[in-house]
């Protein structure tokens, strides 16, 4: 069946999850799912950034609600996951976008912050991934998962990203083995790599001042959070039925340079 070409961004009667929405690129990528009629559900550790969000896109005639999940805490994920299930149904898309970006020197580093690092950009997608892909499972109609690893996994970017870097590489092979054990359920699973976008999580970073090679000027200049939603909702969209295990990175050309 050959869809007109508008109906191919169209995400009526769909719920898309997504974590860390509360700000940054994940609060860009909730207003383009939701600009695309999906009922949003905005996760977040900081409910209060939720919930401001979700005022913002209601008062704009958008469908959003939240629900709080801490990444580190399983209990939270596997709470916030049923929840969600409970008040919306299974949703059609999840996006994974919560994360750290704390930087600690390779030499300096600490078994604390990698743990933490690890539990929240690697263990904490994986949690969602799990409860939310049972429940697609369950249901028999499929979906979608999408992945906010980096384009650290491209090229170095700057000093103290060894924990990140890892984290974001852990989660770059939790999104190839999903797609392989997930296919045969009709759920695809894809990965986004954003380049440098100046958001609250990383102007208010840890650690020591980024130096390195992403000081530099992007060719096509800085990326804003809805140039990372457009690739979101292209994998999330009937445009990409066909389409997982892939990888874009939305760099502004950073990695030309």
């Amino acid at each position: 069946m050959t869809l007109p070409s508008l109906d191919l961004f169209d995400l009526s009667g769909r719920v898309a999850l997504v974590t860390g929405a509360g700000s940054g690129i994940g609060a860009g990528i909730a207003e383009l799912l939701a600009e695309a009629h999906a009922t949003v559900v905005i996760a977040d550790i900081d409910e209060a950034n939720a919930k401001r969000q979700a005022e913002v896109l209601g008062e704009r005639g958008l469908k959003a609600d939240t629900v709080r999940v801490d990444l580190a805490d399983e209990a939270s994920v596997v709470r916030g996951c049923a929840d969600v299930v409970s008040r919306h149904g299974t949703p059609w898309v999840l996006v994974n976008n919560a994360g750290l970006q704390d930087r600690e020197l390779l030499l300096e580093g600490t078994t604390a912050e990698w743990d933490r690092m690890i539990a929240v950009n690697a263990r904490g997608p994986f949690l969602m991934t799990r409860e939310i892909a049972r429940a697609m499972v369950a249901r028999r109609q499929g979906g979608r998962i999408v992945n906010i690893a980096s384009t650290a996994l491209i090229g170095s970017l700057v000093m103290g990203l060894a924990a990140y870097s890892s984290s974001k590489g852990a989660l770059l092979a939790l999104s190839r083995a999903s797609a392989l054990e997930l296919a045969e359920h009709s759920i695809t699973v894809n990965t986004v790599l954003p380049g440098g976008v100046a958001t609250p999580g990383s102007m208010g970073a840890r650690g020591p001042a980024p130096l390195g090679p992403a000081r530099r000027k992007p060719a096509l200049g800085f990326c804003e959070p809805r140039d990372i939603a457009a690739a979101v909702l292209y994998f999330a969209a009937p445009a990409a039925r066909h389409v997982t295990n892939q990888v874009i990175a939305v760099d502004a050309g950073w990695s030309v340079t």
